[in-house]
This record gives structure tokens, sequence and C-alpha cells, in this order.
């Protein structure tokens, strides 16, 4: 026992090294990971104080926990079951499989990444690029939810801007958490996400044993009170105009609700409407193709970030033009009753955010100079306050006072661009970039019936 024992450094080292593993994981980690998770809580606490719906214990479950809770579902044990006996494989490997999916979709939320980044984020990219207007009625309509309900936002998706925007608004009174899809799964873009309360979706994924997994997981944050946000239209629309809603992860809420339960589920229609969509040209490019290939790369994105901070610091004028957001009225599954379809409340919803949809200058315009005819400054205001005062007063996010200001602003930005052309004074469309007029007069065209003909591919649900 007291013999000396020779060793090579390196061996030696690597044993040292191991110790030092196996200690700091047994005995320094966990009294780290307590002190620190009771740290959070107590600053979740303090959080929950000024937020009107404070974040549910659910969301601040750790991962690893709801990633066994949902494995180990009845559902998607039986799931499991039957996977293995279509596809011929022990059920253990089936279970592995359920696991990946689990681990890829179940977020680690961090309340300290939402709110003391993600929203500080948020608020500075959606006013360097809009001038954010919300509707007059948005906080009455919000506040007169139950504060125990859970809260699912219904959106149109115009742009990637969306998410953005929303969560910034939504940053006073919740946490939100969105479905995203395939591009956000890159590194460290994906980390930042999930740490932001977003879970991964695959869009193109059919399989059973999938669907279940992500089925239940969508339950089990809806009843756990998680506040989310989704996109009905299941993309973002490439004409400009509503779209058919799909009602994969909407059937998900409706189909495991219940409604003698004690939360109730209520459906908040929101209508969002840009002067400018930053993708417009590669939304209608997409359309004219034919597919949903928009080739967008991470580094655009970070050059986009990187020259509006450098126009900021510089002092220059960074926005284009308007962002508006407006609440429709509110949908309750209880108050909806056991008999309501998915098809009938998608729709319904839809129509709701079709009737809230904004109206904003650069829209106006456009559906003012597809009408055929060239207009100089004064006439085309003219115009534009015609078409305005055909929508219900709710729907205008243009001041009339402010109207002539707003229109010469905007035609200057849809000039900058090419989009109009200015010869003799008088304005007239662009003949080679028609098609993004017409996607920007879609956004409204639903509200104005003589002119329903410039909304080529507009959807019956936003017609209704």
């Amino acid at each position: 026992m007291t013999q000396i024992v020779e060793l090579p450094l390196w061996l030696f080292i690597l044993i040292l090294l191991f110790a030092a593993v196996t200690a700091l994981s047994h005995l320094l980690l966990p009294s780290v990971r307590w002190f620190f998770r009771l740290r959070l809580e107590r600053a979740v606490k303090r959080l929950n104080t000024r937020l009107k719906r404070p974040i549910e214990p659910f969301k601040l479950a750790r991962r690893h926990d709801m990633i066994q809770r949902l494995i180990y579902d009845p559902g998607v044990t039986e799931e499991i079951v039957n996977y293995a006996n279509k596809n011929g494989v022990p059920e253990n490997v089936a279970f592995q499989k359920a696991r990946d999916y689990a681990r890829e979709i179940v977020p680690s939320f961090s309340a300290f990444a939402y709110f003391s980044f993600g929203i500080r984020v948020a608020r500075l990219l959606a006013n360097w690029v809009y001038r954010i207007k919300t509707a007059d009625s948005n906080d009455a309509t919000f506040d007169a939810i139950p504060e125990d309900a859970t809260v699912v936002f219904i959106m149109n998706h115009r742009s990637n801007m969306d998410y953005v925007l929303v969560t910034y608004l939504a940053a006073r009174d919740s946490a939100l958490a969105y479905a995203v899809g395939e591009w956000a799964r890159v590194w460290p873009l994906s980390w930042l996400i999930k740490s932001l309360g977003a879970y991964f979706i695959r869009r193109r994924s059919r399989g059973a044993l999938y669907r279940k997994v992500l089925a239940r997981y969508v339950q089990m944050a809806t009843a756990g009170g998680v506040n989310q946000a989704m996109y009905p239209e299941g993309g973002l629309s490439l004409t400009g105009a509503l779209q058919p809603p799909k009602m994969g992860l909407l059937s998900y809420v409706v189909e495991g609700f219940d409604p003698v339960g004690e939360r109730d589920v209520v459906l908040m229609p929101v209508a969002i409407n840009y002067d400018r969509v930053l993708e417009d040209r590669v939304l209608i490019a997409a359309d004219q193709r034919g597919d949903r290939r928009f080739g967008a790369r991470i580094t655009v994105v970070l050059g986009f970030i990187l020259r509006k901070l450098w126009q900021r610091l510089t002092r220059q004028e960074t926005r284009f033009g308007t962002a508006a957001v407006a609440f429709g009225a509110p949908l309750s599954l209880r108050e909806a009753g056991a008999d309501a379809t998915v098809e009938a409340l998608s729709e319904d919803l839809m129509a709701r955010i079709a009737d809230a949809m904004p109206v904003l200058s650069v829209p106006l315009i456009a559906a003012a100079l597809l009408e055929g005819d060239a207009m100089d400054t004064a006439a085309l205001v003219n115009r534009a306050t015609d078409l305005l005062e055909q929508v219900p007063l709710a729907n205008r996010a243009v001041d009339p006072a402010e109207l002539e200001a707003d229109v010469g602003q905007a035609l200057e930005g849809l000039r900058a661009r090419g989009i109009v052309l200015r010869e003799n004074a008088l304005w007239r469309p662009n003949p080679d970039d028609l098609p993004v007029l017409r996607f920007y007069a879609n956004s409204i065209s639903h509200l104005f019936p003589a002119h329903a003909a410039l909304a080529t591919d507009i959807s019956a649900t936003a017609k209704s």
C-alpha cells in the first residue's frame, strides 16, 4: 500500500483532469446550479409582479424534466408502440426516436435571455426599421381577457419582422412562445431562439410519431398557461393577401382543450400590416416561380442589422415607414362550445384578422395608382383620402390630418426603389414593378369591394 507507483506525465495529467471533471460535475456544479436557479426564481418572482400575465411554472421547468414528461406521456407512449410495430423495429429504437424529436422541439426558456436581451433587441430593431402604430383598442381588448386564460395570438404572416414586432409589443404583458421552422435551426441562432422560448417544428414532416410528440408538447404548454403565437397561414404571404389557413398547430390546441377544465383558451386575432415588407421582392419572385425557396442567408440578416446600427449611430433616417398592429375580437374556446370544428374556427379567425387589418399610406397609394391614371401629388392625396374614408374608423392607421405628409414621404420612398415614376409632375407605376404595387394593395383590397379585382389570389377567407 505504501509502494511508489511511477506513471508517465501524460497519464498523470489525464487522471487529474478526470478527477477534476468528476468533482466539478458531482460536487460543485449542482451547488452552483442551485445557487443560480434560486436567484433566477427570485428574479422571475419580481418580474411577475410587473407583467399582466405572469410567467407560468410550466415555462420555467427544466428542459430535461419537460423532455422526460413528454416522452413518457401516455399518448406518446402509445404512438411509440405503433411506430415500432409498423416499422418492424424494437420499441427502444422507437423510444429513442421520440426522445430525439422531443429534444428538437422542447425549448430551453431563459427569462433572463428573454427579458434582458431579447426584448431589448426587439425594441431597438423594431424602432430602427419602422414607426410603430397600434390600434387604440388593443389594450382594452387584451385587458378584457381573464387573467387565468391561456392566450394564443393568431397572426397573419407578412414578414419575418412579425416575430420582432409582436415580441416587442407583448413584452410588458407576457412572454410569448413561437413555433419556428427549419430556417432557424442554425447555430448560434438556434440556441438563442430556444432560450427565448420558441420551439422548432418540421414543416414537411408527416410522420405520426413526430406529429404526436409535437401535438402533446403544444397541448401541455397550452394547458400550462404558456401564451403562444401562431401563424395559421403556415408561411409568409407571397401575394400580400391573406392566405387560406392551415390548421396544424391550431388543431392541436383545439383537440387538447378541456371545456370543463379550470383554464380557458382565448384565441386573439392579430392583424399586421407594413408600409414596406423587407422581403417583398423575394416573396413576389417566389410567387412568380411557384415555389417557396427564399434563399435568405444569415449573412444578409446580420449585414442588414449592422447597416441599420451604423445609420443610427450616424443619425441617418433608418425607418421604412409605418408598421401597424391591431387586435381583432378575441375568440374563447369555452364559449365556442365543444361542437366548434377546427375548420370553422380557422375561417372565423382569418375573417376577424381581415376585419381588423390596418390601412397604411403605401397600400393606399398602391390601390390608387393601380386604377390606371397618372396623377399629380395633390390628386393622389385626394384619391387616397377617398379610399381611406371607405374603410371603418378602426382600420385607419393613418391620421387624415397627416395623410398628405405621409403620402409625400411614401411616394419618395417608392420612387427611390424604382416602383413608381414621376414624369411631368405626374406619378405613375413603373410597368416593371406592378407586382410590387399589387402586393401592397392586396393587403387591404378586401376592405374595398369595388377594388377586389386588384387582389389576385386573395383568399376566400379574406373576402368573407
